[in-house]
C-alpha cells in the first residue's frame, strides 16, 4: 500500500494538473510522482556537478603548476646547454681519457643526487621557486 500525502497547490497549478490528468491513462498521483522524481533527480545531479566542479578546479590549478614547473625546467636546461656549449673550451687530445673518466664520475654523482632528492620529496625546482617567492616578498 502506498502512503497518502496531502498537498496544497495554488489555483493555477491545480488547473494545469487537472488538465494533464484529464487525458486518458494518466492520474494526478502519477503526474505528481513523476514530477517529484524528476525534480529530485535533477537536484542530485546538480549537487554532483557542484562537487565535480570543485575537483576539476583543483585539478586545473595542479595542471597549471605542473606546466609552469615544466617550463622552468626546460628553460633552465636550455640555458645550461647553451652556456656549456658556448663557454666550455675543448680539451687537448692528451687529456681526453682523463676528462671522460672525470665526466663519468661527475655524471654518476649527479644521477645519485637526483635520485636522493626525488626519493626525499625535495626538488630543486621547489627550492628555487620558494627562494624566488621569498625574495619577491622581501624585495
Amino acid at each position: 500500500m502506498k502512503p497518502r500525502h496531502h498537498l496544497y497547490l495554488d489555483d493555477e497549478l491545480t488547473e494545469q494538473l487537472e488538465a494533464l490528468a484529464a487525458k486518458p491513462g494518466s492520474s494526478k498521483s502519477a503526474i505528481v510522482a513523476d514530477a517529484l522524481r524528476a525534480y529530485l533527480a535533477r537536484r542530485g545531479a546538480r549537487e554532483l556537478d557542484d562537487l565535480l566542479k570543485v575537483r576539476l578546479d583543483r585539478i586545473g590549478k595542479q595542471l597549471s603548476r605542473i606546466e609552469r614547473d615544466q617550463q622552468i625546467v626546460l628553460e633552465s636546461l636550455a640555458l645550461f646547454i647553451r652556456y656549456q656549449l658556448t663557454v666550455t673550451a675543448p680539451l687537448p687530445e692528451a687529456d681526453q681519457a682523463a676528462a671522460r673518466a672525470l665526466g663519468q664520475e661527475r655524471f654518476q654523482a649527479f644521477i645519485d643526487q637526483v635520485g636522493r632528492r626525488i626519493a626525499g620529496g625535495r626538488t630543486l625546482a621547489a627550492d628555487v621557486l620558494a627562494r624566488s617567492s621569498t625574495e619577491e616578498t622581501t624585495g
